[in-house]
């Protein structure tokens, strides 16, 4: 079983591509830093279990690598370099910086785009993985105003912002590298929210103009707006325009072109099949806000002169200033002949509207949702027997693969030494010889005496592959964990007695 290594997981279009990756039946990996509230394995576990809510459907849960991209390695130890080199055939390179200003403290986006890139190329000669996937953006292209074909990048062009500078030097590493095969670029342009929902967690630059006058309507009430004079303050007409595509459809595209090997090789513009101008833009966020505005927050009669607002917008949008510029043309052709049934992309009014509204709703992802703690946890479970390490499966001649789907779930190789797990490592082995599928909540009814494991695989609950051991055997060894733990578990129940 080979994974396939991910960065970026934790970002917006990143939990889109672990989603649909794994929805493909994709074994991933992933390489996470902890945040200030949540371990690097609870922000997987918070992000899937979201989509499992809004999908209905239990998820496989990644192995979770402890790292960061900035660091040399990724930060990894020797165990999980090693684990690597021994589970992982292919990255997808997806984490980047959006900063479009240079920080000197933080080093960004410099340190992610280029040196995190660096890194991971060079965890790639060290692992000996090839197969290099890298999300870029069309706007490597700089200022040009020419029609920008999909092989080419550096023309001699300027630049609007460090962010597009960046990401061109991250794609002329990815491209020099020796030791891959020829890789695969992705290039979206400016995503937004969900074309369905409007979900987004991140709200920037399309966002930022919404965010700005919110921010007068909480404090002043207003009937109408017009954003016209807004436009006219960073010096726009309305008819420039601009390529906005949204997430799940770059998820989608790219999730369809990564599994197909006959399409790697090549650069893809993942870019609309119109570009939408400034005055539509305008037109959405002005329903939009007077749909906020309507809701009464606002507790001062007396708006502000309009000049003042002016003054006020123009200078929070400064930084942006080169993002609303008329954006160029940008070639499809690759993407036309890989997947021409998913070509196709229009963001219109609705879909606008859409994503401003999930923004307005959701006072743009603040405060930010509370962690997602499974309250069954099959990972600790796990630990109760034996510790879960990235080195290697410890003494034993058999291997037992267990995938438990769903919250709080997760994917290990168990060494067996007799009928009892002897060691446990994160990860399908490719060399396991057997493997045991179910999901978290038949997990947990077996280990608490529910459901018994010979019942629960009479119900197609529990399901196996066999290679050393025989069918009964292995149903065995299943027995044989959930008896050892049931003698440790407590019931854990919600709290009106039933099972989540």
């Amino acid at each position: 079983m080979s994974y396939h290594l991910l960065t970026g997981a934790t970002g917006l279009l990143g939990t889109y591509l672990l989603r649909d990756g794994l929805s493909a039946g994709r074994r991933i990996a992933v390489v996470v830093r902890p945040s200030a509230m949540e371990s690097a394995r609870q922000r997987v576990e918070s992000l899937l279990s979201r989509w499992e809510q809004e999908l209905g459907r239990a998820l496989p849960r990644p192995p979770v690598l402890l790292g960061n991209l900035a660091e040399p390695d990724l930060g990894l130890d020797r165990a999980s370099l090693q684990w690597v080199r021994d589970h992982c055939v292919s990255v997808l390179h997806n984490a980047a910086s959006l900063s479009f200003v240079a920080n000197e403290k933080t080093g960004e986006p410099h340190r992610s785009n280029v040196e995190g890139t660096r890194n991971l190329l060079e965890l790639c000669r060290e692992t000996g993985i090839r197969r290099f996937h890298h999300v870029s953006t069309a706007y490597v292209c700089g200022l040009r105003s020419d029609r920008v074909m999909e092989d080419d990048l550096d023309v001699g062009q300027a630049f609007g912002n460090d962010y597009e500078e960046t990401k061109l030097a991250a794609e002329k590493l990815v491209r020099g590298a020796d030791f891959l095969d020829p890789p695969t670029i992705y290039r979206p342009s400016i995503i937004i929210g969900d074309s369905a929902t409007g979900f987004t967690t991140t709200f920037h630059h399309f966002y930022t103009p919404l965010k700005i006058v919110q921010e007068f309507l909480n404090e002043f009430q207003a009937e109408k707006i017009d954003g016209t004079p807004l436009i006219a303050a960073m010096g726009l007409t309305g008819h420039e325009r601009k390529n906005l595509v949204p997430v799940d459809w770059v998820s989608r595209v790219i999730t369809y072109l990564y599994d197909r090997p006959e399409h790697h090789g090549r650069t893809y513009h993942l870019t609309p099949a119109r570009r939408v101008t400034i005055s539509e833009c305008r037109a959405v966020l002005e329903r939009a806000l007077e749909e906020y505005a309507k809701q009464g927050r606002g507790k001062n009669e007396a708006f502000p002169e309009f000049e003042q607002i002016q003054e006020i917008f123009a200078t929070q949008m400064g930084a942006y200033q080169s993002y609303w510029r008329d954006d160029p043309e940008f070639d499809r052709s690759n993407v036309l002949r890989a997947a021409p049934h998913l070509a196709s992309c229009h963001p219109d009014f609705d879909m606008l509207l859409r994503t401003s509204r999930y923004a307005l709703e959701t006072n743009f992802g603040w405060p930010r949702p509370k962690p997602r703690t499974p309250d069954f946890d099959v990972a600790e479970q796990i630990e109760n027997l034996v510790p879960i390490t990235f080195s290697g499966n410890g003494a034993g001649n058999v291997k037992v693969g267990l995938q438990v789907n769903g919250a709080g779930g997760g994917e290990w190789t168990l060494t067996i030494d007799g009928r009892r797990p002897v060691a446990a490592r994160p990860g399908i082995a490719p060399d396991r010889g057997d493997l045991l599928y179910l999901n978290s909540r038949t997990f947990q009814e077996c280990v608490e005496g529910r459901l018994t494991p010979r019942r629960a695989m009479s119900a197609g609950l529990l399901s196996g592959e066999t290679g050393a051991l025989s069918g009964e055997q292995l149903l065995d060894v299943f027995s044989t964990i959930a008896g050892q733990l049931a003698s440790t578990t407590p019931l854990c129940s919600t709290p009106n007695g039933t099972l989540p």
